[in-house]
């Protein structure tokens, strides 16, 4: 009798310490706007996340919310910062206005690539020039595309004078501001809208990575392509700051262990990878591609792009925010550093 009452307490306990590991196991929840089948998805986002739960051992768990279902794409960053998500995920821009310290990487020569576009912005994170624009959530990393070129449906773009006239999509404010001074109209629409409205000639070309043209089928509809830096769109993985402070030290430490550059290097490899692709698509499908070489020194480009970068400037400045400058020169002074240590 008194085997069988061990027997059955042992059981028990056993069954008790089950039941509180579950219950030590936490999920978190993270919103994204990219698709699930997505390679940013599955090779950033989805690997961070299954990188958490294997270092913590299966104590904290993320369940991922892609394509915009928990918060929509412009959303996703108060959804963190209110604590509607754990984690999310997003372009900084899809905040108009919010993070225009961070927006300084965006501008034409700053980064070559997604990986030093990654490093240069997750460095002027951890040196503390953009603190003031991420005082309400705990960001994990920092990541950016590649440089975003002009690529029409039947236009040969080689110099400004060219968009004359063209409805091109703009991928931000400022890369709008600078195709409308050359003489283009600049179209506002979400990404995922670009392959039909250029189907139903509502625009004849856009701006963009040459990831985005893989990533949305755009290479189906365009022919030319002009290798000129319009823009870099940074994005910001990050936490809710009191979702992280309910988390043991053991979890808190898996967080950081995977906070930081390691993760934007990443993330700026697998954009590199997608550009790489893109290109190669239109390559094998024998369109046009013009190569701008060291635009910001061409003599046709050099004054659009330069003018575009100081209008920024200066409107930050009026806007009261006096270091503008100073970031976009520490900015610059990255961009050089990140280069060497790629190299």
């Amino acid at each position: 009798m008194k085997a069988v009452f061990a027997r059955c307490a042992l059981a028990a306990t056993i069954a008790g310490l089950s039941i509180a590991s579950a219950q030590a196991a936490t999920t978190l929840r993270m919103a994204h706007f990219w698709p699930g089948a997505s390679a940013v998805n599955e090779d950033i986002l989805q690997a961070w996340a299954d990188t958490i739960a294997e270092e913590s051992n299966g104590d904290l768990n993320v369940q991922m919310f892609p394509s915009g279902t928990l918060a929509k794409p412009d959303s996703i960053y108060e959804a963190a910062a209110n604590g509607i998500t754990d984690i999310g995920a997003t372009a900084q821009g899809y905040t108009a206005g919010r993070f225009p310290l961070s927006q300084i990487v965006e501008l034409p020569g700053v980064a070559n690539s997604a990986t030093q576009g990654a490093c240069v912005l997750q460095t002027l994170y951890d040196e503390g020039h953009l603190d003031s624009e991420y005082e309400d959530t705990r960001p994990l990393f920092m990541f950016t595309t590649g440089p975003g070129g002009i690529h029409t449906i039947d236009t040969d773009v080689q110099t400004p004078a060219d968009l004359e006239g063209l409805r091109i999509r703009r991928p931000t404010a400022v890369a709008g501001e600078m195709l409308e001074n050359m003489g283009a109209s600049p179209v506002g629409m979400p990404a995922p809208d670009i392959y039909t409205s250029m189907q139903r000639g509502v625009i004849d070309g856009l701006s963009f990575p040459w990831e985005g043209l893989g990533s949305f089928s755009i290479n189906e509809l365009v022919s030319y392509h002009t290798e000129v830096p319009f823009y870099t769109l940074v994005f910001v993985a990050t936490m809710n700051q009191r979702a992280y402070e309910r988390l043991t030290p053991e979890q808190q430490a898996v967080i950081d262990d995977n906070s930081g550059m390691k993760w934007a290097e990443k993330a700026g490899e697998v954009f590199d990878r997608l550009d790489v692709e893109g290109k190669q698509e239109a390559v094998d499908a024998g369109h046009t591609i013009r190569e701008i070489e060291n635009p910001l020194e061409d003599p046709d480009w050099q004054g659009p792009l330069e003018d575009g970068i100081e209008t920024y400037l200066s409107q930050l400045e009026e806007r009261g925010l006096d270091q503008a400058r100073d970031v976009y020169q520490a900015a610059l002074t990255a961009s050089a550093a990140c280069e060497s240590a790629q190299e």
